[in-house]
């Protein structure tokens, strides 16, 4: 796994993707492939409950290998209840971090599609 000079980049690409969490914790929901040469910088996590009634808990982990399977997780959010129809700010400017080659984000929800992902990233290379 090799871990770009982010000193001598060559172009940073502004992204933003979005998740429905089902009940399965071992959704990628964004992934840094083995060999991309490329470091992706985590601006931002939000999780939003769209369920207008009821309290849905979200799980979101760092996780050591692009598929999510593989390697090992380590949890940004464990089991946080978000409230009916309420944004949780998971990740902002202040607590930025980076996902290296060949690792991950995965998440999943204790109800299928009630909470959704917005993960917003700088793809440095």
């Amino acid at each position: 796994m090799a871990n770009p000079n982010i000193v001598a980049v060559v172009s940073i690409f502004g992204n933003t993707t979005g998740f429905a969490l089902t009940t399965t914790l071992t959704n990628v929901l964004l992934a840094n492939a083995t060999a991309s040469g490329k470091v992706l910088k985590i601006e931002s996590i939000m999780v939003a409950n769209v369920d207008g009634t009821n309290a849905a808990d979200v799980t979101i982990d760092y996780h050591t290998a692009a598929n999510g399977t593989a390697g090992s997780s380590f949890a940004l959010a464990a089991t946080i209840s978000v409230p009916a129809d309420a944004t949780l700010n998971l990740v902002d400017k202040n607590s930025t971090f980076y996902l290296m080659e060949n690792q991950s984000i995965i998440g999943g929800a204790s109800a299928n599609s009630d909470l959704e992902v917005i993960i917003a990233y700088e793809d440095i290379s």
